[in-house]
């Protein structure tokens, strides 16, 4: 039924002439702005998607030369439908709402209006004057259209909030992190018991996501990983990651990786220079080693978990960085006290690394770089935030022991001589009791009495740079402190 715009006339009441329109066209097919959410299902064991259809009207106007529509919508825009996610434009029916023909609109596209028009009758209570004088002089016709909203439509949040009991809708877990096909999520212990149906609407509202596990106990102290469970999708935890212009291969239930670290990861990486001699002491699969190996590092690179290694290995052949990168197996502590003389053997064997790149297109020809090997590291990086402060004590010495049959002012005379900088990430607890809870500065001065005990130098603070990395729980920050190694220290005389 084509329905003109409503004009009133000065025979029939404004009372009369409403409840006239009202009995004419109301339907009770209209929604409340404030019930535009799924249908609730508490009981729910299992997702059953076919629950979660709303249907309902909403008005619409239809004109005859769709440019009449794009200066409606252009001027009027606070006039239309105002329900988040739901298109304001769209094609109305022929048959459906038998339509004249209109050789300027083919398609027959109209526009949505605002939601809370139940009836043309109080039509005046929702659209602007200049709108309705707009449509009116343009000859726009109204229309019902009824709006179909089922699964697909609704966000994740908005599911788990009609399934999950009332008593847990304050924190509905729809957070995770991504790591290739990889969801993780953190379920505090009163979500556990609703793991799946919560791992279901995560991989149906992310395409990209193939496999959601949780966490299901502490991060293991010594390799950084912990026991997970698949609660929805694919039992595949081989992923691939991408990362500072890099591929990397993984098995994520035996190594560590977190993809919130991306970015400290490249604020590092950007303070390494090519040539730069780099020793990432906790390597895990490389994502601090193989971006400086493509940026012309020479990098040592060691990690004590034998699947980190494992991929480690696989992620510098993969990324052709074998000629730059050398990876390791070996103890924190130990790979430190030896990293100053074995890198100084290994430049002293090999002088220079030569890179072979193509020259222009078409050409067989190739241009040869050589990248001098460097006697020092520039870097030192220690990235296990939970116990890497605790391997600092073994720079104490770092040069007595690696030149022991030289003095210190040989040693200084060494081409490329310089003291390393020492990056390394901390988390700085603190108790929840504590009160006043302590301030940033305060624990900065706590990790620097730490180091000061660890290095045994009083190393002045104002050496010390401190870079807040992320809040991974209320009372845990991390931090990433770097220093230059203190020359007292490099030839101080170790205790083994």
């Amino acid at each position: 039924m084509t329905i003109p715009f409503p004009v009133r006339s000065s025979r029939i009441p404004t009372t009369l002439y409403r409840i006239v329109f009202f009995r004419k066209m109301s339907y009770q097919g209209f929604i409340a702005p404030e019930k535009i959410v799924p249908p609730v299902h508490r009981d729910m064991k299992s997702l059953d998607r076919s629950l979660f259809s709303l249907t309902f009207d909403v008005w619409t106007v239809i004109f005859p030369d769709v440019a009449q529509m794009g200066e409606f919508i252009k001027r009027f825009k606070q006039d239309t439908v105002q329900i988040s996610r739901l298109p304001f434009l769209f094609r109305l029916s022929k048959s459906e709402n038998k339509l004249e023909e209109y050789p300027k609109n083919p398609d027959y596209k109209a526009v949505a209006l605002n939601h809370k028009i139940h009836s043309l009758g109080d039509i005046e209570d929702h659209i602007s004057p200049e709108a309705r004088k707009y449509i009116q002089d343009c000859d726009g016709k109204f229309f019902k259209h009824r709006f179909t909203l089922d699964y697909n439509f609704w966000r994740a949040d908005e599911i788990l909030q009609s399934i999950l009991p009332e008593n847990l809708l304050h924190g509905v877990p729809t957070s995770f992190t991504k790591t290739g096909h990889v969801a993780h999520v953190n379920l505090k212990d009163e979500y556990k018991p609703y793991d799946s149906l919560i791992g279901q609407v995560i991989l149906d509202k992310n395409p990209s996501i193939k496999t959601v596990v949780d966490k299901q106990d502490s991060i293991d102290t010594v390799f950084r990983t912990f026991n997970m469970k698949v609660i929805a999708g694919e039992h595949d935890l081989l992923v691939e990651q991408k990362e500072s212009d890099c591929v990397f291969t993984f098995d994520f239930s035996k190594v560590y990786w977190n993809s919130r670290l991306s970015t400290e990861h490249g604020r590092l990486i950007k303070m390494f220079k090519p040539g730069d001699a780099v020793c990432d002491v906790m390597a895990g699969v490389g994502p601090f080693a193989v971006p400086a190996g493509k940026k012309q590092c020479i990098v040592f690179a060691n990690d004590l978990n034998p699947e980190s290694y494992k991929y480690l290995k696989l992620n510098v052949k993969k990324n052709k960085v074998d000629s730059f990168v050398n990876y390791f197996n070996e103890d924190g502590r130990e790979f430190i006290r030896k990293s100053s003389s074995m890198l100084a053997h290994f430049a002293e064997e090999h002088k220079q690394i030569e890179v072979c790149k193509p020259n222009a297109r078409g050409t067989k020809k190739h241009k040869v770089t050589k990248v001098e090997i460097p006697g020092f590291f520039s870097h030192y990086v220690m990235n296990l935030p939970e116990s890497a402060i605790k391997f600092v004590d073994a720079f104490v010495g770092l040069f007595s022991n690696a030149f022991p049959e030289l003095t210190r002012r040989e040693v200084k005379s060494l081409p490329g001589y310089k003291l390393p900088v020492i990056h390394v990430h901390h988390f700085e607890k603190f108790a929840p009791t504590e009160n006043p809870e302590p301030t940033e500065q305060e624990l900065q001065h706590r990790i620097h009495r730490k180091l000061v005990d660890l290095l045994k130098f009083e190393i002045p603070f104002e050496n010390l740079s401190f870079h807040y990395v992320r809040l991974v729980a209320p009372t845990k920050p991390m931090f990433c402190v770097s220093f230059t190694l203190p020359e007292e220290v490099a030839f101080a005389a170790s205790e083994k």
